[in-house]
């Protein structure tokens, strides 16, 4: 599993949408139907092998075994040392051959005794019959005695009883030492196999198991529910922290998050907390109610008059607006919609720091709903895209090849759309968290933001439209239709586009939108790269094509279906087949 055949799997759900290699859509799809496909092929294996390696590698159980056993052979090699002695200094260094190595050439003797690794005996019981066991204090012949490498006799029954509930309290029997108080000695697996039950051997060794991940620095397991897998990672240079596991969960490496890119962690950690925590609905109580004037309990009011009642046991009745007694309102007042006493004394300004905290609050919340709710609204839409990326690859694409009469691998480009998307819903959900957080006066910023937000946004919304409705026709007829090329021209187009949006939204949120100049006047980065973003060959765009950004120079037009910019001579997109309009 450590090899990068066996990480092919994972490359279809890997973040490398945004490696800013591609040029344009996977055109291995158009070698039927152009004559520049060896000029396609070229390019997509030329793109491919410019993308960076995997700097995560998935283990399954049986990866995770032969790399321990491994481990322990050479450290048990190097120091000549048996594999029970390799393997108690491996734990104890959690599982670092080279801190092993440069601990035990640098002091053994330190070693062995801070570890419990004994030379020779504490106590020698020469051609003696019968012992006694240091914990019964019982009698016993010699061949109902073990003894670990200390030499400190207890019978089999007290080694049982010691093992079992060592075992039984959890992974720390992995460091499990001599039943003597005084004695330091490491109890090892061979007694471990000699004594305990089968149970609690399986117990053991899973835990010995397990140790392996979870004590080591490099390693850790998949978060998802139920998974069994776990991920070695190397950081390296490229800053990215995004991992795909086998089981189809992306999270983030450092946080152990769902992946999160191109947020940081720290801003992701305070969004998640800000979604659970108690705050917002003490916001939306200031905000949406007001106390009862004499028991203090929160009353909202959405309709009807003024007189208010308050529930039993209470049952005072008040003015809402002024909050005073009932009793003392009534015509002379302003009657059951209004509050003269409220007015009078609103313009002396007895309640305007109440209602600046009640407006704040209210602001406040309503801008946090504003980014929660398209927050959420992203994560279910990608959610429900990854049930229809599912159904596409169990039943529909069968289904559409037998009607379109092609083979399956010619109709990967949905797939591809699909798997664009589901990563586009994903970095368009967090970057609502980002808008959240951006502070308030950077303007530039926060412009820069929501255009290239926007942009995304809206491309993606049209990619999605397209895989999801306009596949339709093709699936429900029962012949093959002209028109299905032309989708095809489509789809992909829009998935190359999308992509490239996305690439500049990336790319300007880890960069920590640093384009923006201090005048705030700075859209010119995002411009040039949308324009080299934009640029492909052959069907999907002959020549330099760019997009909205390049449409000041009067030699392209852009198309409004697509928003592709085509040489100004076109009569037709060249992306998506569309009349000028």
């Amino acid at each position: 599993m450590d090899s990068e055949d066996d990480m092919h799997d994972v490359e279809s759900l890997d973040d490398d949408f945004y490696s800013g290699e591609t040029d344009g859509a996977p055109m291995d799809f158009y070698s039927d139907y152009d004559d520049d496909a060896d000029d396609y092929f070229d390019d997509h294996h030329r793109i491919h092998s410019r993308r960076p390696e995997q700097n995560f590698t998935i283990l399954t159980e049986s990866d995770i075994r032969q790399r321990q056993e491994d481990d322990i052979t050479t450290v048990a090699t190097v120091l000549s040392i048996s594999r029970v002695f390799a393997s108690i200094l491996l734990r104890h260094h959690n599982w670092s051959i080279s801190r092993v190595h440069d601990a035990w050439f640098a002091d053994e003797e330190r070693v062995r005794k801070a570890v419990g690794l004994l030379e020779n005996p504490v106590v020698q019981h020469p051609n003696t019959r019968e012992l006694t066991c240091g914990i019964c204090f019982e009698n016993y012949p010699r061949a109902r005695i073990e003894m670990g490498t200390c030499g400190h006799p207890y019978c089999i029954s007290c080694w049982e009883g010691y093992i079992s509930t060592s075992i039984n309290d959890g992974p720390g029997c992995l460091m499990l030492r001599c039943p003597d108080p005084s004695c330091g000695a490491a109890v090892d697996q061979d007694m471990i196999n000699r004594i305990a039950s089968n149970e609690d051997k399986q117990k053991y060794e899973r835990y010995l198991l397990r140790s392996y991940i979870e004590d080591n620095n490099k390693s850790k397991w998949c978060p998802a529910p139920g998974c069994e897998y776990a991920v070695t990672f190397d950081a390296g240079s490229c800053g990215n922290y995004d991992v795909s596991c086998l089981c189809s969960h992306s999270f983030c490496w450092n946080c152990t998050e769902e992946a999160h890119r191109p947020v940081d962690c720290s801003t992701v950690a305070t969004w998640i907390l800000k979604n659970s925590a108690e705050s917002e609905n003490m916001n939306w109580i200031l905000a949406n109610s007001k106390p009862c004037p004499k028991c203090k309990r929160p009353i909202e009011k959405n309709q009807g008059c003024m007189h208010i009642t308050c529930t039993p046991p209470c049952k005072f009745e008040f003015c809402w607006l002024c909050l005073g007694a009932w009793s003392d309102h009534g015509e002379r007042t302003g009657g059951f919609y209004a509050c003269n006493r409220y007015e009078a004394a609103k313009q002396e300004g007895v309640y305007d720091d109440t209602e600046r905290r009640r407006e704040m609050a209210k602001n406040s919340l309503e801008r946090y709903t504003h980014y929660y709710e398209r927050w959420a609204s992203n994560q279910s839409s990608r959610q429900k895209a990854l049930a229809d990326l599912q159904q596409m690859q169990t039943v529909h694409i069968e289904k559409l090849s037998d009607i379109q009469c092609q083979p399956e691998s010619q109709l990967k480009f949905i797939t591809e759309a699909w798997l664009q998307i589901i990563e586009c819903r994903r970095v368009l959900k967090w970057t609502y968290a980002y808008g959240f957080y951006l502070p308030e006066h950077e303007h530039a910023k926060k412009q820069f933001f929501e255009y290239l937000q926007g942009e995304a946004e809206s491309g993606l919304e049209r990619l999605h439209q397209c895989a999801e409705k306009e596949l339709q026709p093709f699936l429900c007829g029962d012949e093959p239709s002209r028109e299905f090329n032309d989708f095809r021209t489509k789809l992909a187009g829009l998935t190359s586009v999308t992509r490239n949006y996305f690439e500049n939204l990336v790319r300007a949120l880890e960069n920590g939108l640093a384009d923006v100049d201090s005048n705030g006047a700075a859209l010119s980065k995002a411009t040039s790269s949308k324009n080299g973003a934009g640029s492909s060959k052959g069907r999907v765009g002959r020549g330099k094509g760019s997009f909205r950004s390049r449409m000041d120079d009067d030699s392209h037009w852009c198309c409004e279906h697509c928003t592709y910019a085509n040489l100004k001579s076109a009569s037709v997109c060249q992306m998506c087949y569309q009349q000028r309009r």
